[in-house]
């Protein structure tokens, strides 16, 4: 099986994590987000996961040049294809992984966009809950509690989180469209954005993504 080297974008909401989980399992890939990354990174305390760790302390974003670090130190440990998940984020960002991958002459073959439309992100967003004792997460819509808005396991009253109200997730959606916006035109040059549908069901949506896959590289199908 050839080696596949995806990028997912999309904004947040998205389903880009739920994509990424699934495709990464039907193609046998790795999945790498950045989440995963910082959080595997400061527990091993690696230099660099020491670093990020204080700028997460303070609640600050970890600077380009300590994330692309701990982008190149993953990357040198995987063995088989790969999907990023939700990186890079800016501009700069997929500059400096263009360097990593040339360096390691690995090729990324498709950089998928999820468009998903302002209404349906903070629809979706505004309909998660998580529960204040033992932080599960729900979505009203999509994986609701069995009892109306109440933990499944503690019973307790579930709360949105400052996150999650629309105001707020408006302006995420801002910054996103600011940052991702040249990124999008970045990849779209480079002719490797396939832009996929993220509304309706999820797998409607992995039906898509895998037509692109399987168009382009039949040998994985």
């Amino acid at each position: 099986m050839a080696r596949l080297n995806l990028i997912f974008l999309g904004p947040p909401g998205a389903g880009k994590g739920t994509q990424a989980e699934i495709i990464a399992k039907r193609f046998h890939l790795t999945k790498l987000s950045t989440g995963d990354i910082l959080r595997d990174a400061v527990r091993q305390g690696t230099p660099l996961g020491r670093q990020a760790q204080q700028y997460m302390e303070k609640g600050e974003l970890v600077p380009d040049d300590v994330m692309l670090g701990l982008v190149e130190e993953t990357l040198d440990t995987v063995k088989e294809g790969f999907i990023l998940d939700g990186f890079p984020r800016t501009l700069q960002q997929a500059k400096g992984l263009e360097k990593i991958l040339k360096d390691r002459q690995i090729t990324i073959h498709h950089v998928i966009l999820l468009q998903v439309p302002d209404e349906e992100i903070i629809r979706r967003l505004s309909a998660r809950r998580v529960c204040p004792q033992c932080k599960a997460t729900y979505n009203l819509l999509s994986h609701p509690p069995k009892e109306d808005e109440r933990c499944d396991h503690c019973g307790v009253p579930l709360i949105t989180r400052p996150d999650d109200k629309p105001e707020t997730i408006q302006k995420r959606l801002d910054v996103y469209r600011k940052q991702t916006a040249p990124l999008i035109e970045y990849y779209k040059e480079r002719g490797l954005l396939r832009e996929v549908s993220g509304t309706g069901n999820p797998e409607a949506v992995t039906y898509a993504i895998e037509q692109v896959l399987r168009n382009d590289h039949p040998q994985n199908g």
